[in-house]
């Protein structure tokens, strides 16, 4: 008679990733093949110049070589935190071993699609160097031997042995999806925690400038691959964590450093394109924090928001003092801005009274209906199919420059030494509108009526049955969301300084639209201010750096859209909620017995016992 084989929760002292090596031995490894990868990128890997970034010369990375010096550096950092090197540990708090993997992971992806486009675009792997076959190999190196390395939380035991996963890839998705065991951290002092927050800041203004900033459609390839499993990473390591705790406890500064980041943006930039596209990110992302009220506070499913950018837009280009102005005005500023806002919220209340009883995806039929409706209807006031308002097809063109106070948006101006164009004015204009309608966001999702709200998204059948007026209150938002949407279409028409109907289809390469407003909501994070903020600076930047691609961008956009959804449904940026609802697994929760770390266990690893750790 055999016995039932019993399976325990400890962590075993080989590691449970795919190659069987000790602990220590995968990560000497691991730490070996980072430093051989960084090393390489001082070797040239092509002989010809013609690809991108010059990637000939020795002793001086350049391009795409850079990405994977980066990533081989974040590696061997990591490793050496794992060793206690003194100080590198805040490096990881909540766990060194996941970080690790994912950022050799990050570093190997990089790598081989420089190794693969040099590959393609010269004819063959002739046009490698030896440092191009070397950084292959050893970027390959690091990730298997970052495989090896034990996972930060243990995987947990299954009862029935027949329903055990022992496959590598098992324990490894694993190691990548379980939440990061805690560890305490030095508390440091307020000063110490500002600069941190301060230096948080500054970290994210290079990567979005450099991102922002690539030459070429390789390297912006090249920054996705490593941004993409670098931000994980870290937020395995526990460091995005630690970084939201203190901007949490200093909510003000965090707020303050935030916008004087973004405002420092047009200092950085040598031209006038990147600053451009900054504007236009800033106006994108305002409109998906207006969509964020209706779909993301009182979970109104408005598939035709772009509809009242279109209305902010035409009322400001009408009343602006444009020569092909049917109206023949010219308002000022603050005038056109309240005319554009009012003009939406009117158009808000007049869809929304009579459609906000419908549910679901009725609602959404009808909204994707009247974003339609606006777009024809603006095509038809030309003068032929209907009264002549809009110029029809061809739009209103020659909007003037806005002038506020005598400053001239148009003109460039010196500040501080620096010449500042059209761009960077309108960049710091629409800066200033994002604090508002940010501002805004915030206190009506902490008010009483934002959680009467809250109430109507998650039930609102129950919210009905607790004196709620359903019904007004989602026509507030409607209309609130509408009035911010205006907003930003006011000075949207400015910036680009010729509307017409085409701009404000629900699908288009180019956001914003409906579609990219509402995926840059539900990416971002739903009921979130950094979630829409973040959501849409992704999707605008990709489609505009990925034209290289062609035909082929909108595929593999989409694939993108459904591995981050499939691996990240909650949002880049969650609340508390969302967490819970995509991650809660309904078991009971486990007494803290030990373990911190991935090799060495201590107090703050979830489900092991004493005797366990």
């Amino acid at each position: 008679m055999t016995s039932t084989p019993t399976i325990s929760a400890a962590a075993p002292e080989t590691a449970p990733g795919t190659i069987p090596l000790p602990a220590a031995t995968a990560r000497a490894a691991t730490a070996a093949s980072a430093a051989l990868t960084l090393v390489s990128t001082f070797l040239a890997w092509t002989w010809t110049a013609a690809f991108p970034g010059n990637l000939t010369v020795t002793g001086y990375p350049g391009g795409l070589q850079v990405l994977t010096l980066t990533g081989a550096l974040l590696t061997l950092l990591c490793v050496l935190s794992g060793y206690g090197v003194r100080g590198l540990r805040w490096l990881t708090p909540g766990g060194t071993n996941s970080p690790v993997l994912l950022l050799s992971i990050g570093t190997l992806a990089t790598t081989w699609y420089t190794v693969g486009a040099i590959t393609f675009t010269l004819g063959g792997l002739v046009n490698l160097e030896p440092g191009g076959y070397i950084a292959a190999l050893a970027s390959l190196a690091t990730t298997l031997a970052a495989l090896g390395l034990r996972a930060d939380t243990p995987v947990p035991p299954v009862a029935d042995p027949a329903l055990r996963s022992d496959g590598p890839w098992q324990r490894l998705l694993h190691s990548l999806k379980a939440p990061a065991p805690r560890r305490l951290a030095k508390a440091l002092p307020s000063w110490g925690e500002i600069l941190v927050i301060a230096g948080a800041f500054a970290v994210l203004l290079y990567v979005f400038t450099y991102g922002i900033a690539t030459e070429y459609g390789e390297l912006f390839v090249g920054f996705l691959l490593l941004t993409g499993f670098a931000v994980p990473a870290f937020a395995k390591a526990g460091l995005i964590r630690r970084v939201s705790e203190l901007t949490a406890k200093h909510r003000t500064v965090s707020i303050t450093a935030a916008f004087v980041a973004a405002a420092a943006f047009p200092f950085l930039q040598s031209d006038n394109q990147f600053t451009s596209i900054a504007a236009n990110i800033l106006i994108f992302a305002t409109v998906a924090l207006g969509l964020n009220v209706v779909v993301g506070l009182a979970g109104l499913l408005d598939l035709g928001y772009v509809a009242f950018l279109g209305v902010g837009a035409y009322t400001a280009a009408l009343v602006s003092g444009s020569p092909y102005s049917s109206i023949g005005v010219h308002f000022p500023f603050w005038a056109a801005v309240l005319t554009g806002a009012l003009a939406s919220l009117i158009f808000g209340v007049l869809i929304g009274a009579p459609t906000l009883r419908l549910r679901g995806d009725y609602l959404a039929i009808v909204t994707l209906g009247f974003g339609e409706i606006f777009r024809i209807g603006m095509q038809n006031l030309d003068g032929i199919s209907g009264p002549a308002i809009t110029n029809g097809s061809t739009g209103i063109p020659q909007i003037p420059d806005l002038e506020i106070l005598g400053f001239n948006f148009g003109d460039s101006h010196n500040f501080l030494g620096f010449e500042f164009t059209r761009s960077a004015n309108y960049f710091w204009l629409m800066l200033l509108f994002t604090i508002v309608v940010v501002s805004i966001f915030q206190r009506s999702d902490s008010s009483r009526i934002g959680r009467a709200w809250v109430a109507i998204r998650e039930d609102e059948t129950a919210a009905r049955a607790m004196g709620i007026n359903a019904f007004r209150l989602k026509l507030l938002a409607f209309a609130l969301g509408a009035a911010l949407a205006g907003l930003a279409g006011t000075v949207q028409a400015h910036t680009v300084s010729s509307i017409d109907p085409e701009q404000y289809k629900f699908v288009e390469a180019v956001p914003p639209n409906s579609a990219f407003l509402l995926a840059a909501v539900i990416l971002g994070g739903m009921g979130t201010v950094g979630g829409p903020l973040i959501g849409a600076a992704v999707l605008y930047l990709i489609p505009a750096k990925l034209q290289f691609i062609g035909e082929y961008q909108l595929l593999l956009f989409g694939l993108a859209l459904v591995l981050l959804m499939r691996f990240r449904p909650e949002g880049l940026v969650a609340d508390r909620r969302k967490k819970l609802e995509f991650r809660e697994t309904g078991q009971l929760d486990v007494p803290d017995g030990g373990a911190g770390n991935g090799d060495d266990h201590g107090p703050g690893t979830p489900g092991l016992s004493k005797a366990e750790a």
